[in-house]
């Protein structure tokens, strides 16, 4: 699945164009590299790194969502890598 997508689907994002323009500002990593276009692959098992509001999302993907669902089905396809979200965006 592109991430794009992906990150629309898992409700990081509320628009697929808001999905696209964070995955091609670099803002975004997978399994540690960084993503530079919103056509890249994510799989079940992939790790991702988001940006969120003030803070980072380090989360897990356990599943691929067929469709942007409720929150709690939403969640229920990653795991939080980062419980106690201690990293943060300078600035904080």
């Amino acid at each position: 699945m592109r991430i794009d997508l992906a990150l629309t689907r898992l409700r990081f994002v509320k628009t697929r164009s808001h999905a696209q323009a964070l995955a091609t500002s670099g803002l975004v990593r997978c399994n540690g590299q960084r993503v530079s276009r919103a056509s890249h692959a994510v799989t079940a098992g992939d790790v991702l790194t988001v940006p969120v509001g003030a803070g980072v999302r380090v989360v897990e993907v356990i599943a691929l969502p067929e469709r942007r669902g409720p929150p709690a089905e939403a969640c229920s396809h990653y795991r939080e890598l980062d419980r106690d979200r201690e990293t943060a965006i300078a600035g904080e």
